[in-house]
C-alpha cells in the first residue's frame, strides 16, 4: 500500500466517526465480539502472570488499534472479521516490521506505567482509594462514607486531569504508528515522529472526530437516563452501562480505519455514504 501524507479537511473528522458507526451497524456482534476477547486475554494474563499481566496487556494496546483496522478494512472489501486479525500485526511475514511492532508495545507499556506513576503522585493514591471503596459499596450494596470523603479531596481532581492530559499526549504518536509499520514498512522511530506530524498536521478533523464521539456517548447516556426516569426503571441504566460501553468502544476502533487510510491515503477501500 502507498502511504503518503494527505490534506484532511476539518469535516472529515465527523466523517470518520459516520463512517465508524455505519460499519459497526453492519457487523455489531462481530466488532462486539473482537474488542470482548481482546479484554478477555488482558484479564486472562493478569491472573495467569501475576505482576507482569498488567503491563503485558498495556503493551497489547497498539495491537488492539492495527487488529481493529485489519478487520475493518476486510469487512469493508466483504472479508472476515475474526480474532485472529487482533495479533496479525505480530505475524507480519517481515522480521523486521515484526520486531518493529513489538518495539511500539514495548514503548507504549513503559509509557503508560509512567503515566500511572506519575498520576499515583499526584493524587497521592485517592483514585486508587475510591476504587476500594466503590468497589467494597458493590459488593456490600451499601454506599462507603469514604466515597464522599475522597471525592472531595482536590488531589484526586488533579490526578484524573494528569491521568487524562498525559494518556492523551501519549495516544498521538501511537495513533497511526502501528498501521505505519504495518502497511508503510515504517520503523518504530519512523512511525511514532510521522503519527505525530500527521495528527499535527489534521488536527482540525481529529478535534471534531473526537468531540463528535464524546457528544454522540453523551447524548446516548442522557437518553438511557431520561428513558429511566420516565418509566420508573432506575436500575435500567446500570444494567446497560457494560453493553454501551463495549459498543461504543467497538465502534470507536472500527472508525480508526477511515482516519488512517483518509489522513495517508489508503487503499481506496472506504464506506458507504
Amino acid at each position: 500500500m502507498g502511504l503518503r501524507l494527505q490534506p484532511v479537511a476539518p469535516a472529515q473528522g465527523w466523517r470518520w466517526l459516520r463512517q465508524g458507526l455505519q460499519l459497526w451497524l453492519q457487523r455489531p456482534l462481530s466488532f462486539v465480539g473482537l474488542f470482548v476477547v481482546f479484554l478477555f486475554g488482558v484479564l486472562l494474563l493478569m491472573v495467569v502472570v501475576p505482576y507482569l499481566g498488567g503491563p503485558l496487556g498495556m503493551a497489547l494496546l497498539p495491537m488492539l488499534s492495527l487488529g481493529f483496522m485489519i478487520a475493518s478494512r476486510s469487512a469493508l472489501a466483504g472479508g472476515p472479521v475474526h480474532i485472529g486479525q487482533l495479533v496479525e500485526g505480530l505475524r507480519h511475514p517481515v522480521r523486521s516490521q515484526r520486531q518493529a511492532q513489538w518495539v511500539l508495545c514495548a514503548a507504549y507499556a513503559l509509557g503508560t506505567m509512567l503515566v500511572i506513576t506519575l498520576a499515583d503522585w499526584v493524587d497521592g493514591g485517592t483514585f486508587e482509594a475510591l476504587q476500594r471503596e466503590m468497589a467494597a459499596a458493590s459488593s456490600d450494596g451499601k454506599p462507603s462514607s469514604q466515597v464522599a470523603a475522597i471525592l472531595a479531596d482536590p488531589r484526586l481532581v488533579q490526578g484524573m486531569l494528569v491521568r487524562v492530559g498525559l494518556a492523551g499526549l501519549l495516544s498521538v504518536p501511537f495513533w497511526h504508528a502501528p498501521a505505519l509499520v504495518h502497511w508503510g514498512g515504517q520503523g518504530a522511530i519512523q512511525a511514532l515522529f510521522s503519527s505525530t506530524l500527521a495528527l499535527w498536521r489534521t488536527r482540525g478533523a481529529f478535534t471534531l472526530y473526537v468531540l463528535g464521539w464524546g457528544g454522540v456517548m453523551v447524548a446516548t447516556v442522557a437518553v438511557f437516563s431520561l428513558v429511566a426516569a420516565l418509566t420508573g426503571a432506575g436500575q435500567l441504566l446500570g444494567l446497560m452501562t457494560l453493553p454501551i460501553g463495549l459498543a461504543f468502544s467497538a465502534a470507536f476502533y472500527a472508525s480508526l480505519w477511515f482516519s488512517f487510510a483518509d489522513t495517508f491515503g489508503g487503499d481506496g477501500v472506504v464506506a458507504p455514504g
